[in-house]
């Protein structure tokens, strides 16, 4: 009651100002006649015109799509459910367009979405999907042709860029002993260093502190070593590891290089947005430009992207749409499937990708050329539950690994397909394993491949060989292996079984030639192993990222004899520096290795010497006297020469130099004199 009372004054207080206001004189609201008016529309009405309808308004969320089939009224509600089908996954749709003429569609469409971001995600999903032989669409923003309409017609040369040299990139490969080179993080990633193999001990090339954050990545060829930083990536090459490029990349996590070495992909979590791609961004590696940026779902997979041999395509996979780019013009889609899983071809441009059943739909995997996009071969496969590609290094063969459950029985059963990639019509080959499938892996440089089978403390490693006549011949099996990897020399023949982690570090060396067993051996807790390039040696190590003592790593020749144990405080990580491809051909090679015996001699002669028993401390300080004594002469003859004209002045111009160097005019002259004389009696014998 108080407060309705309250209330109720406020109200007559208000009614009789507004009556003293009626009765009084009213104000003037009038512009005084000098008065300038210097306000804005916008700053006095800022919020309403920002509101205010556009004529433009809604086309940021319309694209264009050229190449759509010209059908008639028949035809025309069909065409639009496919059309709908295909473009409503990207967002929703409000309004369509088919502009027709003569009773039939022009050939383009016009589509606008709810938002501007599901028109951006259709254009770059759908750009170049390929809905029959004769149809590929290519979708634009609508909003891109005023932008293509302004481009000037004249063409204007850009700026030309000072030339940075940055040395020989490649000194490494001229080391007359044909050391390989690889890298070492330690102390807990405090500490990166670079070494020389040497069979006695390594050879430090560089240290240095905080080099990198978290690891490195040596590039496909080993021209550039790239270290990670909060801010980016920073790449590393010539003979003295000077900075060649950065990219900035705020919280870069993951690294991937090109076949080529001609471009870097970097991913990153915190970037990401909407408008703006982000997550995944691939750089030139030779300007430091960016190419494209990328959304990135999940990076559990990778590298997310997967590249042609050649760097000219690359391919990702998102959700079930496998997308597919050319490089390097503006890296335009090319092509768009639905797929599972695919794998690049390690020597042609050919992609295999495969697809699940469907109902009454066999699951099959197909070869694809590009940039023809023919299907070079289809398999089809039924019964499946999950498939795996695996490429020959030289792309001669694929293993598709196909997990089936056949009718009627329970339990996965394994074949292999193996596709003959050289042959005409590529045949496949089938072998049928019964057991559980623990690693697999084809000999880089043959047509061998090797698995692990079985289960614990039950594991056989059985050795097959794709012969030419069309069979495959099961050679040799190891039964009760304590492995879980196979590790080929990257030279093929030579391979090592190893046990990691779980399994204590158990290895075995094996020669595939005749499948014998050259060495058994255990490094405890080892977690990685890495051949070197040439296959001659191979490391292995326990990293401090997995297990925190007995943190080393160790080098073995192929044949499993232990050369070097190293042991570095928080040892993390051991990579070798890759190797570009031979210049040589085939025919040099195969003359080189005809000749061999010529060479040996010479080999065996600097192995002699490197096995010295001089220490390399003692050679070092022999070497460094030797460098003295060297530097001291040099310095006296300098200073003989420069007192010459003043030893003429001082001894009446006769050249006191030359005096004793005149051998004509020497005398020879015997002189002997008595030094001793000792008496031993004969009867003391």
């Amino acid at each position: 009651l108080i407060a309705h009372n309250d209330s109720s004054m406020r109200d007559t207080e208000d009614m009789d100002a507004e009556v003293e206001f009626d009765e009084g004189e009213e104000p003037s609201f009038s512009d005084p006649e000098d008065f300038v008016d210097d306000i804005s529309d916008q700053e006095l009405l800022g919020d309403v015109l920002r509101e205010k309808p556009q004529e433009a308004d809604g086309i940021d969320s319309v694209i264009v799509v050229d190449n759509v089939p010209q059908v008639g009224p028949d035809r025309l509600e069909k065409l639009k459910n496919v059309i709908h089908k295909i473009f409503s996954k990207f967002g929703k749709i409000t309004n369509e367009f088919y502009p027709e003429a003569d009773g039939k569609t022009k050939g383009y469409i016009f589509l606008e979405y709810s938002v501007p971001s599901h028109a951006h995600e259709a254009v770059k999903n759908a750009d170049g999907y390929k809905l029959d032989k004769q149809h590929t669409f290519r979708v634009n923003l609508f909003t891109d042709f005023d932008k293509y309409m302004s481009i000037s017609d004249e063409w204007e040369p850009p700026e030309k860029q000072p030339f940075k040299d940055f040395g020989n990139l490649r000194h490494w490969l001229e080391d007359p002993d044909c050391r390989d080179q690889y890298s070492v993080i330690y102390d807990s990633g405090e500490k990166t260093g670079i070494f020389s193999n040497d069979v006695k001990e390594p050879i430090e090339v560089e240290e240095r502190a905080r080099w990198t954050e978290t690891y490195v990545r040596w590039s496909p060829k080993g021209t550039y070593l790239a270290t990670f930083h909060q801010r980016g990536i920073a790449l590393w090459g010539g003979e003295k590891f000077k900075q060649i490029q950065r990219f900035s990349h705020q919280g870069v996590q993951l690294i991937d290089f090109s076949p080529c070495e001609r471009y870097v992909v970097t991913f990153s979590p915190l970037m990401d947005t909407k408008d703006d791609p982000q997550a995944i961004i691939i750089w030139d590696v030779l300007t430091g430009q960016k190419k494209r940026g990328f959304h990135c779902e999940s990076s559990a997979h990778w590298p997310i992207f997967k590249w042609s041999p050649d760097g000219k395509f690359f391919a990702r996979m998102t959700q079930d749409t496998l997308s597919i780019y050319e490089t390097p013009v503006s890296f335009l889609q090319q092509a768009i499937c639905f797929r599972v899983d695919f794998s690049w071809s390690p020597g042609d441009n050919i992609i295999a990708f495969w697809v699940p059943e469907d109902k009454d739909i066999p699951a099959r995997v197909t070869l694809m050329q590009l940039p023809s996009r023919n299907e070079i071969r289809v398999r089809n496969l039924f019964n499946v539950v999950d498939c795996k590609l695996h490429w020959q290094k030289n792309g001669d063969y694929l293993c598709v690994k196909v997990d089936r459950t056949p009718k009627g029985t329970q339990g996965i059963v394994t074949n292999f397909e193996i596709f003959r990639m050289r042959e005409k019509q590529v045949p496949v080959d089938v072998v049928e394993m019964k057991e559980g499938i623990i690693a697999f892996a084809w000999e880089p440089n043959g047509s061998r491949f090797a698995v692990l089978h079985g289960e614990s403390p039950r594991i056989n490693a059985s050795f097959y060989d794709v012969k030419s006549n069309g069979k495959i011949d099961l050679i040799k099996m190891f039964d009760k292996q304590q492995a879980n990897s196979i590790f080929w020399s990257p030279q093929g023949q030579f391979l090592v079984l190893a046990g990691l982690r779980s399994m204590n570090g158990a290895l075995a060396f094996v020669d595939t030639s005749d499948c014998t067993m050259m060495n058994i051996a255990e490094h405890y807790m080892a977690s990685d192993v890495e051949w070197d390039p040439t296959g001659r040696f191979v490391v292995t190590s326990v990293s401090w990222w997995s297990h925190k003592v007995d943190n080393a790593y160790w080098l073995w020749t192929f044949q499993g004899r232990l050369l070097q144990k190293n042991n570095k405080d928080r040892f993390c990580q051991l990579l070798w520096r890759p190797r570009p491809p031979s210049l040589l051909s085939q025919e040099q090679i195969k003359a080189i290795k005809k000749d061999l015996k010529k060479y040996s001699k010479i080999f065996e002669q600097k192995d002699r010497l490197s096995q010295s028993k001089a220490s390399k401390e003692l050679v070092d300080k022999r070497r460094a006297m030797m460098e003295d004594y060297r530097k001291y002469r040099e310095d006296a003859m300098k200073m003989y020469q420069e007192q010459r004209p003043l030893r003429l002045e001082l001894r009446g111009g006769v050249d006191t130099d030359e005096l004793e160097s005149n051998v004509d005019d020497w005398e020879e002259e015997t002189i002997e004199f008595f030094i001793n004389e000792e008496i031993i009696p004969i009867g003391d014998l």
